[in-house]
């Protein structure tokens, strides 16, 4: 697959609908790029969900994301519609139609999806604001492998109307910035109703931290921010999801839906598909009943166990196993360390929980960072424990 420096797929002037507020400058957003997913729908523009076939099999969309909307109404100013991968179903980043996005961080690695239009158009200072989609950690890997933040927040707080659906019970409406201040206003314009009054205290989860490649780099800001804010800080803590299978419950389920939402057309078009996705979309056909029953009520039991966990703090975590893989890494390997991936975000995915993440290392000159993961409706404390946790920092 070919690489491209151009994340975008449409421009705005192809379309005639008014797409930001002209000489207002007292909106919250005024100074802000918009750089959307091609997910999101906008009436006269085309939404392509990644693949051509899906472009040339359904008509210009004639309504607008409400997402879209409330952010150019408080003042963003759209600048184009951005690359996914086919229907959002990797991780990688990468089209085999349109070109894979490049990692300004990391040119030789991939940018992380699927929302990787969207990371790169902030990366290159092309948008402030990236709005993607987070269902399996589209929103969480981009912005770990390019460095930038990421918000994936509560399930089910943000309208996912108007938009290509992928699996509905875990699918998010994200945004990924450049910096925290960026981020906190974007959220306030899509989380108002949220606060942030309550802080929890921050409880780093040991076992995911000792398989992950930054592991040192965690544990010496543990350290140091410990020190540095000792009321931040509980005892440390281990996650033991084994019982739940956590990444397989969450990959039976996520199949299942998708072919809810996308057997129908699918079968009925059979679009040309990058071999990697094609294989998981069979896997999702082939799904049994049995399966399905049997995910979900893991998946009931895991929540059940989860929110007790995440009831009385927020937990720290790597976002990924680590830095970004090489762009040459062979097709089988990547779906390996696909699986290693799905094991973390996965806790986000399946209990609905909002996930912040933090650029804060690098590793072999590629970003890395860790999370914070708090309980459903945390959305805002989770921004303002990152707000003391960097003070000092460039925000």
């Amino acid at each position: 697959m070919h690489t491209t420096t151009n994340p975008f797929m449409t421009l705005p002037q192809k379309s005639g609908a008014p797409l930001c507020i002209q000489n207002n400058t007292a909106v919250p957003l005024a100074s802000y790029r918009l750089a959307v997913k091609d997910l999101f729908h906008i009436a006269g523009l085309p939404t392509s969900a990644g693949t051509p076939d899906w472009l040339s099999s359904h008509p210009l969309p004639l309504a607008r994301s409400p997402v879209v909307t409330d952010l150019i109404q408080h003042g963003a100013r759209f600048v184009g519609k951005t690359l996914t991968d086919e229907l959002a179903y990797s991780l990688n980043g990468q089209n085999k139609h349109y070109g894979t996005p490049e990692n300004p961080a990391a040119p030789d690695r991939l940018p992380g999806g699927s929302s990787s239009g969207s990371a790169t158009a902030v990366s290159l200072n092309l948008a402030d604001i990236g709005l993607g989609t987070d269902t399996g950690g589209s929103i969480r890997v981009p912005a770990s492998y390019q460095g930038l933040f990421g918000l994936r927040p509560t399930h089910g707080e943000i309208s996912t109307d108007h938009m290509v659906a992928l699996a509905p019970s875990f699918d998010t409406v994200g945004v990924m910035t450049r910096d925290l201040t960026t981020l906190e206003n974007t959220v306030a314009v899509l989380l108002p109703h949220l606060h942030d009054t309550e802080t929890l205290p921050l409880s780093l989860v040991t076992n995911l931290t000792d398989s992950c490649g930054h592991r040192e780099a965690i544990l010496q800001w543990h350290e140091t921010q410990a020190s540095l804010h000792p009321e931040l800080f509980m005892p440390t803590c281990e996650l033991t999801t084994e019982a739940w299978q956590t990444g397989e419950t969450f990959r039976v389920i996520q199949g299942h839906e998708i072919w809810q939402q996308h057997g129908h057309w699918l079968s009925n078009n059979r679009p040309d598909i990058a071999s990697d996705i094609q294989l998981r979309l069979n896997s999702c056909a082939a799904l049994t009943s049995h399966e399905v029953n049997e995910a979900k009520q893991r998946r009931e039991a895991f929540n059940a166990w989860f929110s007790e966990v995440v009831s009385n703090r927020i937990l720290v975590m790597p976002t990924t196993p680590g830095i970004s893989p090489l762009l040459s890494t062979p097709a089988e390997s990547l779906a390996g360390y696909r699986n290693q991936l799905l094991s973390l975000t996965s806790l986000a995915g399946l209990s609905g929980c909002p996930q912040l993440h933090l650029p804060l290392f690098s590793l072999n000159n590629a970003p890395c960072g860790l999370s914070l993961l708090g309980p459903r409706g945390s959305d805002r404390q989770l921004l303002k424990i990152a707000r003391t946790l960097l003070s000092g920092k460039q925000q």
